[in-house]
């Protein structure tokens, strides 16, 4: 099984008032990691929306471990834990330089078809692509 690993830049806009990332930041690399599985799984975002759908979320969480500081550098792991008939659970890791984990979190989304505003099936083809990257077990 395989997991998405991208590195997040922090910059000074990224830093709230305590002087380490803002809540929201988490939220904005979360969305970058669901549009890097969606081009690993050959989905890309503007294709799908051609074809008359895209992806909503339904639900986040996010529980902080240790705080992200602006000379930190963020590595970011994320995999599908639930595959569902129409809905997905995505789970994300947040690390500092030290390897030393900083943060976890959850998303619930699914796709939506635009012209009936309503959720839209996985196909049989599209799971097969979301399988690598499934991974049941938490870790």
């Amino acid at each position: 099984m395989e997991t998405i690993n991208y590195e997040m830049p922090i910059y000074t806009f990224d830093i709230d008032f305590n002087s380490h990332v803002s809540n929201i930041v988490y939220i904005r690399w979360m969305e970058i990691g669901r549009l890097k599985l969606l081009d690993a799984v050959g989905m890309e975002i503007n294709k799908i929306i051609q074809q008359g759908f895209g992806p909503v979320l339904m639900e986040t969480s996010i529980s902080y471990k240790k705080p992200l500081l602006l000379s930190d550098k963020v590595k970011v792991e994320l995999w599908v834990s639930e595959l569902g008939k129409a809905s997905a659970w995505l789970q994300f890791r947040f690390y500092n330089q030290m390897e030393e984990l900083a943060a976890s979190g959850a998303q619930r989304g699914l796709f939506i078809d635009f012209v009936s505003g309503k959720p839209r099936r996985i196909s049989d083809e599209e799971r097969s692509k979301f399988e690598p990257y499934l991974i049941k077990e938490n870790k």
